[in-house]
């Protein structure tokens, strides 16, 4: 194991996210103890970012109502970022969102649209027209896990640091991440 899987196991173990115990990377392609599932870094991760498909129970409430509960949710996953889970537009109540005029660019994905709740302004974004390559988070919705109670698998979800990105933290995924003090650079 290395040094930094070490801290990230630690911190797991004291944070109480995760009992006993004995963490592997799945970048060597290993389970934790227990047939639990591995932890996966971000350091593994492809840059450009892709696009996984996920059986995972996904989950979304927004003041305590459930707004989105998906098995069918895409991943995205990039070097340094937690994933960011997108669910079809199919799973969430969308009567719930309101599309916002605010709008971003990003250099793989293309322009983003925000969508606000009931007293929550950007709490999510999706991909009306995605660039080449990403075209399968057409109709699809990332939520900022700061903004919204969000759950994979039942697990509580931690967002990712910094008020830019919307990675997914749980007990699965070990970093350091991109968002905090002193990572812009990364």
């Amino acid at each position: 194991m290395t040094h930094w899987a070490q801290i990230d196991a630690l911190f797991l173990r004291e944070s109480g996210r995760i009992s006993g115990g004995d963490l592997r990377a799945s970048a060597a392609g290993e389970t934790a103890a227990h047939g639990e599932p591995a932890v996966e870094s971000v350091w593994d991760y492809p840059r450009p970012p892709r696009v996984e498909r996920t059986r995972e129970r996904v989950t979304v409430s927004l003041a305590g109502e459930l707004i989105a509960e998906s098995t069918d949710a895409l991943r995205v996953v990039e070097t340094s970022h937690p994933p960011a889970y997108y669910i079809p537009f199919a799973d969430i109540a969308m009567a719930a969102l309101t599309p916002s005029s605010a709008t971003s660019w990003c250099e793989f994905k293309g322009r983003a649209r925000y969508w606000d709740a009931t007293g929550v302004r950007s709490v999510g974004w999706s991909y009306p027209q995605p660039s080449g390559g990403y075209e399968m988070l057409r109709e699809h919705l990332a939520f900022y896990p700061g903004r919204v109670q969000a759950r994979v698998d039942d697990e509580p979800v931690i967002s990712q640091p910094g008020d830019f990105y919307g990675g997914w933290i749980t007990s699965r995924i070990r970093g350091p991440f991109k968002g905090g003090p002193g990572t812009s650079g990364w």
